[in-house]
């Protein structure tokens, strides 16, 4: 068991509050077989990130609003699967509403449609794709949801699953609890993890003493991990 002190936890969506990898995988490998590209490699290349960047890389020449706008409108319809995944609404629950958002690579008609399906409340402070210049693995959705919650990125902690999450939030001045959701252990560690867990039930939260009637203490939250 670890004790680690910070300010606010920010999440990821997908992968680490709730799984929409069968919905994603269905929609990027029907995307990948339409334009002629290995779909397991495109799955993989896509998550974590904006799908923006995705079709910029492997479309370069496109409309690539166009094929973002097509991309958007499957993953929306297409929620077949959605589901908590353990430890998600219990973490959330013993949060204080200020102490914690959200911070996804979907953008914000995606990630609230999510959310409401897995039955989870959508944060009025949540930074989602539409809301950045540029995403994961840069740092600004990261330090952007710091800020919302009057905190700097470094008094908190980010939880990922996507090696390009891990690197925004180290980016970012953050430390970093990594799932082994998605992707392989070594990809975590080699994104610089500095702690690898299996979900959000191998993490209790409590509010410390201090950090009532205290803006900005740089350890209102006492995490509990479970390694």
């Amino acid at each position: 068991m670890i004790e680690i002190r910070c300010s606010a936890l920010l999440f990821d969506l997908d992968g680490v509050l709730i799984d929409s990898t069968p919905a994603v995988a269905r929609v990027w490998r029907r995307w990948a077989a339409e334009h002629g590209f290995d779909p397991e490699t495109v799955v993989h290349k896509a998550h974590g990130r904006p799908s923006q960047t995705t079709i910029r890389e492997l479309l370069p020449n496109s409309d690539i609003e166009l094929e973002n706008r097509e991309v958007e409108r499957r993953e929306i319809a297409d929620l077949d699967g959605v589901v908590l995944l353990p430890g998600a609404r219990e973490l959330l629950n013993s949060l204080p509403p200020d102490r914690w958002t959200i911070a996804t690579s979907c953008t914000r008609a995606l990630a609230e449609v999510r959310l409401r399906a897995a039955g989870l409340p959508v944060p009025k402070t949540m930074i989602t794709s539409s809301d950045v210049k540029i995403g994961k693995p840069d740092p600004e959705p990261y330090v952007k949801a710091a800020a919302k919650l009057g905190f700097a990125a470094s008094d908190c902690i980010v939880v990922e699953d996507a090696a390009a999450g891990v690197r925004a939030g180290k980016a970012a001045g953050a430390r970093v609890i990594a799932f082994l959701t998605t992707m392989l252990r070594r990809e975590l560690e080699a994104a610089g993890a500095d702690w690898i867990a299996q979900n959000c039930a191998d993490i209790a939260a409590s509010e410390s003493a201090a950090a009532h009637g205290a803006s900005n203490d740089g350890g209102g939250l006492r995490l509990s991990l479970t390694l």
